[in-house]
């Protein structure tokens, strides 16, 4: 927007340029010219003054042109009529003697952008394809890419590119480089420039005289040739030998990612890259620039999932520096959940302890959740960790620390004990509301384990009136129901209480309908009552699925060197179990059936459907259901809208197989009471009593493995088993 006062600007400005002693005095001139290259920048329209900057151009001083160009380059598509004014300067230009000259002229004639003005330049930038200096051939080459870019439409003549390809053995480096990029650009329709064997070599053969972004170039445009023997390719990979342990990372690693494009079925030769790179992947990670060493963090994430013991005997190269960035701490700290073994668990714990009291609170909560990771393998040393931090009493890491233990229990049982011993007077600390859901879920599961239970509830329900979070109010309906079934004299009082506030009062819908759910549940008597809320606490067999096993190379190798191990990383930072699922707008009317079947061409996949009798997951809240389902490493994809009908969730995870990774795509449906009860009296079957708590689970699996497709619908049949009964 032009500052107030611009046309008084503008007015001065075009006086000054047009008056003759100004113009005969080239530092006035040049100084006139300045103030309106300065005023340009500053907001002000000038583009009045087109005309007067069209004459000035025409001179022998080189920065005076260059001002005039930048000009003329900004103004140029508003005042096409009279940017061809300036097309004869610019041709005069590209004929001088001095090939900076020629160059600009070269440049800026492109950088008008004018369609109206193409066939002027096409002439020149033939001639500057063959000029004998470097510097004008860079730019010519580059501006045919720029020319085809405005003309998309329009093809660019085959003796054009014919040169093109012929530059490509030019002896500048810079300019063979620019062709890469221009035959790119030009022949992007067509999948890019021909690679054969004997561009390979050249380009591989002058990858030393490149500079750093060059070499990057090259490395990446050569991905998509194939050698056409065994030797050819070891032939190829000699020549990147030194590439792969170059000092600069970018070359590093598109070199590692043509390897590992190159050698899919030598994985022999993937391994030892990947052992190659371990060094200058350890030097970017203490890089002066953050994020260099951020994206090293995340690509050493990405090696380990294939080598997890990579950088096991380089540990301490992870740990923290007190000015290091939260984000950098928190991807450290991942990584060094993945090197943890039996010789430096302590250690590491001992490092990680000191992270829970950093500053940052973010930061502070992300080392307590990687304790707990480490803690589903080491629960003694973790736990003792664990408990010593709630003595701080501090509210971010108490409601760290009690999230962390709701999830350690979830897979260890037999830390139940020791957590439900730490839990007493925590409460008093907890304010947020994940943390207190934490807690009450603690209650509702291992309540008959903690003496001070009852009181604690007692507290909660008496503020149930200022209570903000609806998540919490359901959550303490749950654990007052489940802790009534296992201790009613203590609590009756309290449930009526509740109860009588939550359907009485209460404004939030989803707290009143569990409230009359709950209600109506106690007057079908208690024996319905613990059938219903007597699930089972926690599945010991989880506890094998934490750790994650090797993949093969392949599954990630087309995503190394890209921006995917970045995004992947940030959905890591959040711990399992406190993200609520994004309610996914999602075609309720199509089926994971059709959904899966578009590809039925292909034959290597198997389909199954089950039926699993589950009362609570229709009831449970989409907090429980992702924090179960990623305790086993499956993955949420969408959930239908809070009481619609059907209601759907929608995941997947990845089963190793010897070779590959097979993908599993699944589906939960659960129809609704009414479609449950008309279906059953059509057909002969289950109760409508028994088809109300049926979930519908169809699943398909490619390649196809029964076996593990048989395993991984037990597992998830006993997560759904494990989860809490909560009105979603």
């Amino acid at each position: 927007m032009p500052y107030l006062g611009s046309e008084d600007t503008v007015r001065e400005l075009r006086r000054h340029l047009s008056n003759p002693n100004v113009q005969s005095d080239p530092l006035r001139y040049r100084s006139s010219i300045l103030k309106v290259i300065r005023a340009m920048s500053q907001g002000v329209d000038v583009a009045g003054l087109f005309s007067e900057m069209v004459k000035a151009c025409a001179t022998v001083d080189i920065v005076q042109k260059k001002l005039v160009y930048v000009f003329l380059c900004s103004y140029a598509t508003l005042n096409p009529e009279l940017s061809l004014l300036v097309i004869n300067t610019l041709r005069k230009d590209c004929q001088d003697p001095n090939p900076m000259v020629r160059s600009l002229a070269l440049r800026n004639m492109v950088n008008l952008r004018l369609p109206s003005l193409a066939e002027y330049v096409e002439q020149p930038l033939s001639a500057g394809l063959r000029d004998r200096a470097a510097c004008v051939r860079r730019v010519a080459v580059l501006g045919w890419a720029k020319l085809h870019n405005l003309q998309p439409a329009s093809e660019i003549d085959a003796a054009v590119v014919n040169e093109l390809y012929g530059l490509l053995r030019d002896p500048d480096p810079v300019v063979m480089v620019n062709c890469l990029r221009a035959l790119e650009e030009i022949l992007k329709e067509e999948g890019g420039m021909a690679i054969n064997k004997p561009i390979t070599h050249h380009l591989l053969n002058r990858l030393g005289q490149l500079d750093v972004w060059g070499q990057c170039e090259v490395l990446r445009v050569l991905q998509r040739y194939r050698p056409q023997s065994e030797s050819e390719l070891f032939d190829i990979l000699s020549l990147l030998d030194a590439s792969l342990v170059s000092p600069h990372p970018p070359v590093m690693a598109a070199t590692l990612s043509l390897f590992l494009v190159l050698c899919p079925d030598l994985p022999a030769v993937s391994f030892a890259a990947l052992e190659r790179v371990r060094g200058p992947l350890l030097a970017a990670c203490g890089s002066a620039s953050r994020e260099t060493r951020f994206t090293a963090l995340c690509h050493i994430q990405l090696l380990l999932r294939s080598l997890p013991g990579l950088m096991g005997a380089h540990y301490k190269r992870f740990f923290c520096g007190y000015a290091e960035p939260a984000y950098i701490k928190q991807r450290k700290m991942q990584v060094l959940v993945e090197l943890v073994n039996d010789d430096n668990v302590a250690m590491l714990l001992d490092e990680l302890r000191g992270y829970c009291t950093d500053v940052n609170a973010d930061t502070a909560q992300a080392a307590i959740s990687a304790i707990g990771r480490i803690g589903r393998s080491y629960s003694d040393q973790c736990l003792q960790i664990l408990t010593g931090l709630l003595g701080l009493q501090q509210e971010h890491i108490t409601s760290a620390v009690v999230q962390t233990m709701r999830d350690l229990v979830w897979v260890c049982p037999q830390c139940s004990d020791t957590v439900c011993s730490a839990l007493e007077g925590c409460e008093e600390t907890l304010q947020d509301s994940q943390g207190r859901q934490a807690l009450l879920w603690l209650l509702a599961v291992h309540g008959e384990r903690v003496r001070s239970a009852p009181y604690t509830l007692e507290g909660f329900i008496d503020g149930v009136r200022g209570e903000a979070s609806p998540g919490v109010k359901m959550e303490l309906l749950t654990t007052t129901m489940r802790l009534f079934v296992c201790r009613p004299a203590e609590t009756q009082d309290m449930l009526g209480r509740l109860l009588h506030h939550c359907i009485e009062e209460e404004t939030d819908m989803c707290v009143r309908d569990q409230a009359l759910l709950y209600y109506r549940l106690l007057r079908c008597g208690m024996e319905e009552t613990r059938r219903v809320l007597g699930g089972r606490r926690s599945e010991p067999s989880l506890g094998v699925l934490i750790g994650r096993p090797a993949e093969p190379i392949s599954q990630w190798a087309s995503s190394f060197n890209t921006l995917e191990p970045l995004k992947q990383g940030a959905g890591e930072t959040e711990t399992t179990g406190r993200a609520s699922p994004q309610h996914v707008t999602f075609d309720l009317d199509s089926d994971l059936s059709d959904t899966l079947n578009s590809g039925a061409e292909e034959l290597d996949y198997v389909c199954l459907e089950e039926r699993i009798r589950c009362p609570a997951v229709p009831h449970c809240s989409p907090q429980s259901l992702q924090a179960a389902m990623q305790l086993v490493n499956i993955q949420t994809l969408a959930f239908t809208a809070a009481h619609a009908s059907p209601w759907r969730v929608y995941l997947y995870t990845h089963a190793q197989q010897a070779a590959r990774s097979a993908l599993i795509l699944g589906q939960l449906l659960y129809a609704g009471e009414d479609e449950d009860e008309d279906e059953a009296g059509l057909s002969e079957g289950p109760s409508p009593r028994g088809r109300e708590e049926e979930v519908k689970v169809t699943l398909k699996q490619r390649p196809r493995d029964e076996k593990a497709l048989q395993g991984f619908l037990s597992i998830l049949t006993a997560v759904l088993h494990t989860l809490p009964f909560n009105t979603h």
